[in-house]
């Protein structure tokens, strides 16, 4: 019993290099056979991958200088709508301005045209009033004359009768 553990424990124990150079070969020829079938698919896909990665990366990039670009350019187009904007409501007001005393000062001028225009109205209907006036004085000197001529009169009666003919004259009218 004792041989029989003893060379177990030697065989057990003991060096055996046919095994490990067999053991040695078939790691060699599973790292080729992984190399070839294995690790080789696997980097081109990671280098796909890579690649793709860095063309998505550099996208990004274009895609973010290009928005701020066409933020700039919004952000001048708005600076300038409201340049534009604030200058179309200053000359609106400028020109509701100019309107304003225009409409001020054709008023005042249709306002003085009418005043004249009234003056000289009044002035010819006055005109006529004290023609009309001298007409019926004189008229009525004529007809007192007349009346004093045809007869001669008392106080009493030349106030009677003026009296009369300042009645008829105004009857007259």
């Amino acid at each position: 019993m004792l041989t029989s553990g003893f060379v177990l424990g030697s065989a057990a124990g003991g060096f055996n290099s046919g095994d490990i150079v067999y053991q040695l070969l078939m790691f060699i020829i599973l790292l080729a056979l992984l190399k070839k079938f294995a690790w080789g698919p696997l980097m081109g896909i990671m280098k796909q991958r890579e690649e793709h990665i860095a063309n998505e990366i550099e996208a990004a990039e274009k895609s973010r200088v290009e928005a701020a670009k066409y933020l700039e350019e919004q952000r001048e187009l708005l600076k300038q709508s409201r340049v534009e904007a604030q200058g179309l409501i200053e000359n609106a007001k400028k020109h509701g301005e100019e309107q304003r005393e225009e409409i001020i000062m054709s008023a005042r001028a249709e306002a003085e045209r009418i005043k004249e225009a009234a003056k000289r109205e009044i002035e010819q209907e006055k005109e006529k009033a004290v023609a009309a006036l001298r007409e019926q004085v004189a008229s009525l000197s004529v007809m007192i004359a007349s009346k004093v001529i045809e007869k001669e009169l008392t106080e009493a009666d030349q106030e009677k009768l003026i009296n009369e003919y300042l009645q008829e004259a105004g009857d007259k009218q």
